[in-house]
Order: C-alpha cells, then structure tokens, then sequence
C-alpha cells in the first residue's frame, strides 16, 4: 500500500482537506486497486505539541475550554501548534506558559502518535513537564477561553468523570498519557537513586 496522489480539496487559515489516492491490496481477489480517502491537513504550522504537567506535589495541570467542533467544553493536556522554524520543545514551553501560566524547568519527551489516523495526518508530539513554576498566563490566542485545573493524579480519574457528569467532556488522550508520563517520572526517579549508590 502507498499513497499514489494527494490533492488539495479546500484550503482555510488553519487547515486544508485534501484527496488521497493510494493503492491497496484487495482482500478477496489478492490483487491491488486504486482508492480515494479524503482527510484533514494543518497549514501554517511544523508540528503539534501536548503537554503533560506534573507538579513537584503530583498534581496534573489540565485545561477547560469551548471547543466550536464539540459545541462543548472540553477537558483536555494543555497543547498547540509548533511555529514554523520553532522546535517542538520551545513550542510546548511556550504552549505551557500561555495556556497555564506555568513555566517548566524540566520538559521531557513522551510520545509521539496520530492525533486521528482515519481523518488526518496529525501526529501529536507528547512532553512531561515538572519542575513547575508559576509565571503568569502567556500572550494566549484571542480565541482561546482557557480555565486552568489542577487535579491530584491518584484522584484523576474519578474527578475527570466527576467533571464529565457535570456536563464537560473529557478528551481521550489524557488518561494514557497521564500513565505514561507518571511511568516516566517514576523511572526517572529510579534512575537518579540508582545513580547515587
């Protein structure tokens, strides 16, 4: 299987669909075939970033915010867009600050993955940040309505359903990767009592 064509169908400020045309094995005849898929690109960007915070008393910073798509408000990782000529670990220290006010002293690489493999070709670039200090809510987009939350991470899971029955819905992602970057955390912890024996 590999993609064969891919054309811009519509473009806006932010994103663009697009027609792909690839080819695929045909499972009943075993043989190859062409077919469309249509998805979802950004324009005006060179990745995106999540942020897992983490405070030094093991509180996980979470964010709130109207989401036109849902026509909700959604529980979710603080994140954004990486600026073109911007690394992925200066665009998430700089996400952090202006969607939580907390400046990271230590930012670690977590995970990268699909945001939604079926529609887009969005990877999303996962760090943890500890070491968390707080300087104040960056320059946020005008759009942005952000409420910044803190939640004790041995609580997480029944205050993110406590939040989703009282009408918010809660984003996917944040579980997993909560549990990842704890793993992180952990082993990292690990590592540096090993390295004082």
């Amino acid at each position: 299987m590999k993609i064969i064509t891919k054309k811009p169908l519509w473009t806006g400020k932010f994103l663009r669909t697009v027609l792909i045309e690839y080819s695929a094995h045909c499972n009943s005849s075993n043989t190859v075939e062409t077919r469309d898929w249509e998805a979802v690109e950004r324009v005006n960007c060179s990745g995106i970033v999540g942020i897992v915070p983490v405070t030094d008393g093991g509180e996980i910073i979470l964010i709130r915010q109207f989401r036109p798509p849902v026509n909700g408000c959604v529980v979710e990782l603080p994140a954004g867009l990486c600026d073109t000529g911007e690394s992925l670990e200066e665009a998430a220290k700089r996400e952090l600050i202006e969607e939580t006010g907390y400046s990271a002293g230590s930012m670690r690489f977590l995970v990268k993955g699909p945001m939604s493999s079926g529609s887009s070709a969005e990877m999303l670039n996962v760090f943890v940040a500890t070491d968390l200090t707080y300087v104040g809510i960056g320059k946020r987009d005008e759009t942005e309505n952000i409420e910044v939350l803190k939640i004790p991470s041995e609580n997480c899971a029944s205050a993110l359903l406590k939040m989703q029955a009282d009408g918010s819905i809660i984003d996917l992602k944040i579980n997993g990767l909560i549990e990842m970057a704890q793993l992180l955390i952990s082993q990292g912890k690990e590592g540096n009592e090993h390295g004082k024996d």
